[in-house]
């Protein structure tokens, strides 16, 4: 917030403008002042909460100066509501706080008994339990009250203080006055907090995690008999005599929190709040959760070494079991401080898309595939989460530190490596040609015989290693009944790397989907293709189509198609191949004429030819010039 605007309103005569002079020159002014004065502007370097201008803007309650009353209550942030006697005390009930209600003005109220000095028999305590407190109880939007004295310049800096902190620190979004508890929302931000504080995920803060959690908010250390009292404060009230010897657990750190908000230091609840990138309303703030990250045409996302290592050791800190694997309710803890899984995840299934154990739990294998996917897919919704689950990165790179652009991709027929790690493979196929079983084989399921047809597409991911002992990541998609639909798509070409053409090698009409799927789209020709008989080994099928497999891929001048089974042992070697040929995309072209390389050389040879021949009727010419 760039300035706090404070309407100065009460009765005429409560001191509203001795206020506002006993701040400005730090002395109580016996001499007359006008009426109303005209409004000041404070700089941040007078002692306020943030790095804010505070204007103080003083008005009248005389019927005529109403319109102006009425304009300054909508442009201001915060009203200081002045009262001196009983009489400008019963105003504030049955005038002043309904009139800002029916001027539709909903920002907090600081309420300022003045002139104390004349009130000298009634302590503070008397006027706050039985003035301020009812009211309190009446009108919610009163944020704070406070007793002051122009005369003896008792609690000026300080009632103005209060109005600037009602503003930069709002009590109402995190504590019910009523109810005497943190809101809802304030207890979900605050145990998200302790989450990602509990480093070891022990359930409690331990007094190394208490130091950092000090250090990042309030940028200065805590001692070790500041933290004593800190520990025994939350034993007081809580009547957790182990909580000093154990740490801090999460009802004991919301209860520190209550107790600031109690004692009306309620600012430190908002220092750690926005430390970790909330808002007022309580949401984290949409540049942390969304950073700016731009991909160039043709390039992708991947996770950085800095983003493999933070999902790493994400893992392996919710394994509790060390069983290697995720279970349900290791899942839900990890996830606790999000939203839940990403929507994509919803939507391919997850955790069935990719790798898991006998259980039935995603492996780390398959952890680091899924989120390469997903940065692959969606790069914000991996950035997303990351801030989510607590990927700290450079202060000025942030979440993105976790990222990197890949190298932009240029389909050429020419020999040419990818520099990404990362693929998408569209399976393409007619139904029952085996695909869905493919895909499970990717994923080292056991094959099942019964068939159900594919209707929405079906993901699954997984990571290949190379020849040469490189690793990526190969996304294999199934597109079921949407397939002509995402190849009529030019944006779902662009993102893919490789077409994997299948058909059943036991059914004489399964290669003609392939035939016909080509003539209609001859645009699939810009791809990368790699072609592969499914089910080699049961009985070969001659197709019915007028040109055989292996001879419509040598008119196209590509390798003959693959002929594998998912019941074979070496099935992982064909995913080594759809890999590589990603990798290497000119491998998998359709070449329509002879190879550049080819005809050089018979330029060559033709040029060499010529030469000779040159040469040779140079000596001819020469040994019959001199014979004449």
């Amino acid at each position: 917030m760039a300035a706090v605007r404070v309407c100065v309103c009460g009765d005429e005569g409560t001191g509203k403008s001795s206020l506002i002079t006993s701040l400005v020159k730090d002395i109580f002014v016996t001499t007359k002042i006008q009426s109303v004065l005209p409004s000041i502007s404070l700089p941040p370097t007078l002692g306020t909460p943030e790095s804010v201008t505070t204007t103080i803007v003083d008005t009248s309650a005389l019927p005529k100066e109403r319109e102006n009353l009425r304009k300054e209550l909508r442009k201001c942030n915060v009203i200081l509501l002045v009262y001196s006697d009983h009489y400008s005390y019963e105003r504030v009930a049955l005038f002043w706080l309904p009139y800002f209600r029916s001027l539709g003005v909903n920002v907090p109220v600081v309420l300022c008994a003045s002139k104390a000095d004349l009130s000298a028999n009634t302590t503070t305590a008397q006027v706050v339990e039985e003035e301020m407190l009812p009211v309190m109880a009446e009108f919610k939007e009163i944020d704070s009250c406070i007793r002051t004295s122009a005369r003896e310049h008792h609690n000026i800096n300080e009632v103005f203080f209060l109005c600037q902190k009602a503003v930069t620190h709002p009590i109402a979004p995190i504590y019910d006055s009523k109810e005497s508890n943190l809101k809802p929302a304030a207890v979900a931000a605050l145990q998200r907090i302790f989450y990602l504080c509990d480093k070891d995920q022990d359930g409690l803060l331990n007094d190394a995690e208490i130091h950092d959690f000090q250090l990042k908010c309030f940028d200065k250390p805590l001692s070790d008999a500041d933290l004593d009292i800190v520990k025994r404060s939350i034993q007081r009230w809580s009547g957790d005599k182990a909580t000093a010897e154990k740490g801090i657990d999460a009802a004991g750190f919301l209860l520190l929190n209550k107790m600031f908000a109690e004692k009306g230091r309620h600012e430190t609840i908002w220092i750690i709040l926005r430390k970790f990138h909330y808002t007022d309303s309580l949401s984290l703030k949409d540049t942390f959760l969304h950073p700016k990250f731009d991909l160039p045409p043709y390039s992708s996302a991947e996770l950085s070494p800095a983003g493999y290592r933070f999902f790493v050791d994400l893992f392996l800190l919710h394994d509790k079991d060390n069983d290697g694997g995720l279970n349900d309710a290791e899942l839900a803890t990890l996830f606790a401080p999000t939203p839940g899984f990403p929507s994509s995840w919803i939507d391919s299934d997850f955790p069935s898309c990719t790798v898991r154990n006998e259980a039935g739990y995603i492996t780390l294998q398959g952890w680091l595939a899924q989120w390469s996917m997903t940065t692959f897919e969606e790069p914000k919704t991996t950035l997303e989460y990351l801030a989510y689950l607590g990927f700290e990165g450079p202060q000025r790179v942030g979440t993105t530190a976790a990222l990197k652009v890949t190298k932009a991709r240029k389909r050429r027929n020419r020999p040419a490596r990818v520099e990404r790690s990362v693929f998408l493979c569209y399976v393409i196929g007619a139904g029952g040609s085996g695909k869905s079983s493919l895909l499970s084989a990717f994923l080292n399921r056991p094959f099942s015989s019964t068939y159900h047809p594919t209707i929405k597409p079906r993901t699954a991911v997984n990571s290949v290693e190379l020849q040469g002992g490189r690793q990526c990541y190969l996304i294999m998609e199934e597109l079921g009944e949407l397939e002509p639909a995402i190849i009529e798509n030019q944006a779902k070409l662009d993102a893919c790397d490789l077409l994997c053409y299948t058909y059943d090698s036991s059914d004489p009409d399964s290669f003609s989907h392939i035939v016909d799927l080509r003539n209609r789209f001859p645009h699939l020709d810009g791809l990368p293709a790699v072609y592969t008989a499914l089910k080699a080994d049961q009985d070969r099928a001659v197709q019915r189509t007028e040109v055989q497999p292996d001879e419509y891929t040598e008119r196209l001048r590509m390798p003959k198609p693959l002929h594998v089974s998912v019941r074979w042992g070496s099935i992982s070697e064909f995913f080594v191949h759809l890999a590589e040929s990603a990798t290497f995309p000119a491998t998998a072209f359709p070449k329509a004429e002879e190879d550049a390389a080819d005809r050089t050389s018979l330029y060559i040879a033709l040029g060499a030819a010529a030469v000779c021949a040159a040469a040779a009727l140079a000596v001819w010419k020469k040994s019959t010039s001199g014979h004449a």
